[in-house]
């Protein structure tokens, strides 16, 4: 029995992963991945068997932000040539919500850029999600909206919405590096008001932003005290235009071990292989299920991701199952 293997049966029983045995994960040569990844996917069955999650995104507000997220095209100082439109109309998002039940997808993520949303933003937000749940009840909505002021996770916990997501991004001790334009904390704020009004928690990362392997640990360490429920792990796909255009590529290899490491760190939690996965994963995105347990299918914000048919064919060929529309949380 391998290492490994003796570490996820540790995890099962309590274990919480060191900062030792986290770089250990992180470092290991890529003649043990195999070997790492078994130890992933013995606790990705213990909780989900061999089931996938299927995540949908709309992208309801697209450029126009204040912020300056260094990764981000749709950031005020990126230059990168991407199409810019205010908010969808509430049929518009409706209909993408019909698209997504019709894909078998369980949740639907309804996405708008920008620090926080406005007083109309979040109305038509609102109405939409109302509509939405009276269709299709069993529907899972996920809002991704920014920064909430006082008063607005509740209106969202009052239409329907299920899960809020919002990304701590990178580790507290990088922040900084990645943006000024709000802080570390403010995102944290955020998972914690939603948190407050019983809405399901969803924050994730994004590798590849030249952080160092600490940094990861300490990206799933505070995701773990966070206990959000789900974690969009994204690998960085830098854009031309963004300050993170010239990032170091990632490793296919090593993306399986970023992977693994939050299986590890976070073993009964939903892990979503989000955006990057297509650029970085490359040939290897089949492995990353064997640690994560959700993808997106279709398209993220501004970067095309593959045809769903070629998602539901690897699905099929790996003999997992599709797990169809979500019952809410």
């Amino acid at each position: 029995m391998s290492v490994w293997m003796d570490l996820a049966k540790d995890v099962l029983h309590g274990h919480i992963i060191t900062e030792e045995e986290a770089l250990s994960i992180l470092q290991t040569e890529d003649e043990e991945l195999l070997s790492l990844l078994d130890g992933a996917y013995y606790i990705r069955k213990h909780f989900f068997g061999n089931d996938v999650l299927l995540n949908m995104i709309i992208s309801t507000k697209t450029g126009y932000c204040p912020e300056n997220c260094s990764y981000c095209s749709q950031s005020i100082e990126s230059t990168a040539p991407i199409e810019k439109y205010t908010m969808m109309s509430s049929e518009e998002i409706v209909a993408g919500a019909s698209k997504a039940v019709e894909a078998g997808v369980g949740t639907y993520c309804i996405v708008a850029s920008g620090r926080g949303p406005t007083h109309h933003e979040l109305d038509v937000i609102v109405d939409s999600v109302k509509q939405i749940k009276q269709k299709h009840s069993n529907l899972r909505i996920c809002a991704c909206l920014g920064i909430l002021r006082d008063g607005q996770a509740e209106k969202l916990k009052a239409a329907g919405v299920d899960r809020y997501n919002h990304n701590i991004n990178t580790s507290k001790a990088h922040h900084p590096q990645i943006t000024t334009s709000h802080t570390y904390d403010d995102r944290v704020e955020t998972v914690e008001r939603i948190k407050q009004v019983g809405i399901s928690p969803c924050s994730g990362v994004i590798v590849g932003m030249n952080e160092s392997y600490n940094d990861i640990y300490e990206m799933g360490k505070a995701l773990h005290e966070l206990d959000a429920d789900s974690i969009p792990v994204n690998f960085l796909n830098p854009i031309k235009g963004t300050k993170l255009e010239n990032a170091t590529r990632l490793t296919p290899t090593f993306c399986l071990k970023v992977l693994a490491l939050f299986r590890y760190m976070n073993p009964s939690k939903e892990i979503r292989i989000s955006g990057g996965r297509e650029k970085n994963l490359r040939s290897l995105q089949p492995l990353g299920l064997y640690a994560a347990n959700a993808i997106f299918v279709g398209h993220y914000l501004t970067t095309d991701g593959q045809e769903a048919s070629s998602d539901y064919q690897m699905l099929s060929d790996l003999g997992f199952n599709v797990k169809q529309v979500e019952s809410p949380l």
